[in-house]
Parts: C-alpha cells; sequence; structure tokens
C-alpha cells in the first residue's frame, strides 16, 4: 500500500480524502497547525505532523518518503471581512506545498482547483479548455485563479508530475460553508428567498473525494480534470429538498438586478458596520444570477468518474441534519 500526504485533511473534502486513503487501506500523512485539534484522524490512524503549508520548513518530514500527494488545503470564506489570508493560503501555500512536492520527487500529485477560477460562465458549460481572465467575484476566485495559473500550470509545464481536479459545488455531511447555513435556515424555516438564475454543478463529498483518488490513480500528468456534478440551479436545489423533506421551499426568487442593486447598497454600508457573510457586497454578488458551470466529460471518460444525481446525493445530507436537529420528515405518506 502507498503512503500520501494530504494536506487539509482536518477539512471538509481533505477530510473525506484522507478517510477513503485509510479504507482503502493507505498510510496517510498530513498537517496540522494545531495537532491536538486532529484526534479524530489520529483515531482513524493518520499521521499527523504539526505544521502549516504557509511555513515551508514544516513540510519537508510529512513530505518524505511519500508515494503521492493530494494538496486539498485551502481558504475558503465568501464575504469575510478579514480577507489577508486569502493569498497567503491559496496562492503561496500552493506554491510552497508543490515546490516541496518538487524538491522531495515525490512521483505524483493531485491538486485541488475550483470552476471558480473560470469566473462566472454565464449559462455555459465549459470544460478544461475554456479560460477566463478576471474580473473576479471574490477574493477566493481571485486567489484559487492565482494558484492554478501562475502556480500549477507553470510547474506543471516544467515537469511537475501533477493532476489538477476541478470541482464545483462541493455538499454533503459536514460541511460548514455558507449552502450549509443556507439549508440550516431552510429546515428552521428562515430562509425568505432563493435568488433566480443561479446554477452550479453540484458534487456530494463522497464523489469529490472519490474523484481524487481516480485522479491520482488514472489522471494524467499535466491535466486538469474537470470532477464536478450534476448542473442545477439553486432554485431546482431547494425543489428537491421540499420533496426529500416536505418542508415548503422559500417562494420568493429575486432577480439579478435586484441581488446586484442589494449589493451594492450593502457594499456602502458594510464599510462601517460589520455585516454577516452572506448580507455583505461579496456574499450578495455571488447569488446574482451566477452560474459556475463545468462538463465533466473528460472525468467520466478518462477516470471513471460517475457522480451520484442531486437528489440522491441531497437527501441522505438533509436527513443527516434533521437527525441533529431532532427533527423527522414531513412528507406526506403516499
Amino acid at each position: 500500500m502507498a503512503r500520501y500526504l494530504v494536506t487539509g485533511a482536518t477539512g471538509f473534502i481533505g477530510g473525506e480524502v484522507a478517510r477513503q486513503l485509510r479504507t482503502a487501506g493507505h498510510q496517510v500523512v498530513t498537517i496540522a497547525r494545531d495537532p491536538a485539534r486532529a484526534e479524530s484522524l489520529v483515531r482513524l490512524g493518520i499521521e499527523v505532523h504539526r505544521g502549516d503549508i504557509s511555513d515551508p520548513a514544516t513540510l519537508e518530514a510529512p513530505m518524505a518518503g511519500a508515494d503521492g500527494l493530494f494538496h486539498v488545503a485551502a481558504w475558503y470564506e465568501i464575504g469575510a471581512r478579514d480577507r489577508s489570508m486569502a493569498w497567503r493560503i491559496n496562492v503561496e501555500g500552493t506554491r510552497n506545498v508543490l515546490e516541496a512536492m518538487h524538491a522531495a520527487r515525490v512521483p505524483k500529485g493531485v491538486y485541488t482547483s475550483t470552476l471558480a477560477v473560470f469566473g462566472d460562465t454565464h449559462g455555459k458549460l465549459v470544460d478544461e479548455g475554456y479560460f477566463h481572465g478576471g474580473p473576479w467575484l471574490s477574493e477566493y476566485d481571485r486567489t484559487k485563479w492565482a494558484a492554478h495559473y501562475e502556480v500549477a500550470v507553470p510547474m506543471m509545464k516544467q515537469g511537475l508530475p501533477l493532476v489538477i481536479v476541478q470541482p464545483g459545488l462541493v455538499y454533503g455531511p459536514g460541511d460548514h460553508s455558507e449552502l450549509h447555513e443556507a439549508f440550516v435556515r431552510y429546515l428552521g424555516r428562515r430562509l425568505p428567498a432563493v435568488p433566480k438564475g443561479c446554477e452550479y454543478c453540484w458534487g456530494h463529498v463522497e464523489d469529490i473525494a472519490r474523484a481524487h483518488v481516480l485522479a491520482m490513480e488514472r489522471g494524467r500528468a499535466g491535466e486538469s480534470y474537470i470532477v464536478a456534478g450534476p448542473r442545477h440551479s439553486l432554485i431546482e436545489a431547494f425543489a428537491i429538498a421540499e420533496r426529500v423533506t416536505g418542508i415548503p421551499a422559500p417562494k420568493l426568487h429575486p432577480a439579478p438586478a435586484v441581488m446586484r442593486a442589494l449589493a451594492r447598497v450593502m457594499g456602502i454600508l458594510e464599510r462601517v458596520v460589520p455585516l454577516p457573510p452572506s448580507y455583505t457586497y461579496e456574499g450578495l454578488i455571488v447569488g446574482a444570477g451566477v452560474t459556475y458551470l463545468g462538463d465533466n466529460a473528460k472525468a467520466r471518460r478518462e477516470l471513471g468518474y460517475a457522480p451520484r444525481s442531486l437528489e440522491e446525493g441531497l437527501r441522505p445530507t438533509l436527513e443527516h441534519e434533521m437527525r441533529l436537529r431532532g427533527m423527522t420528515s414531513e412528507r406526506p405518506i403516499s
């Protein structure tokens, strides 16, 4: 069995990648700023080193002897007031990890990029050859673009045996993103509206992690693979949620122009008053009819990637959230 270093194993996607590797019998190594907070990983038999991707010296020991690298760690905060860590983690951290991989002569690596490097695709389902050079809707989009095109791609062209995977919107148990918070508000009947025009490619976290493993096993070094799931609008997703839970989906669907106008107002207000992330300019503008859409045909063809439908993934996800809150389904008995 192989020895793999997984960065970001204390996070959502990285944690699932690490679990799948351990289930398959591989040796897994990771780093954490505070190893005492990674006890759940230790219980799985994962080797946890004290480290930080922004500190290159802490990468040498865990990288030594690795048969493969999964670089999943990233800064992801939409609408955050403090964005000072975005460049340091997403760009410089990626550079540190990939340079350490090169120095340690790790045979193969998988880097987690995102569909967000393509920006708003304006309703088009794009493939790996698509390119967007800005402007950016969020600091996350901007810094992940820089990490992808200014760090990872040039190093691949110089011979680094790296594969890039690009997930879309990732969901599932254990998520702590704004999407998760929206579903929590929905379950509590506190979500008044879902914006019109927003579309994403929805990938269950288990499928996205599996795509990472497939990229390590079958992906061609120097190639990128869109590993997004099926395409659905936010309105469609909450319609599915209603079928799963019996809880009515939000009936208000503000148009993109309304969301953009509201974003401009909140952009002025946030300069003087702290706002929740979803009510900041950035938090609202990414919901103003924006589409992040990518075609996973290449990953299906070359990796054998087969993501589940949104209903197949959303049903257990929402049922999990309901169990945590002592809720039962309100679906009528058929």
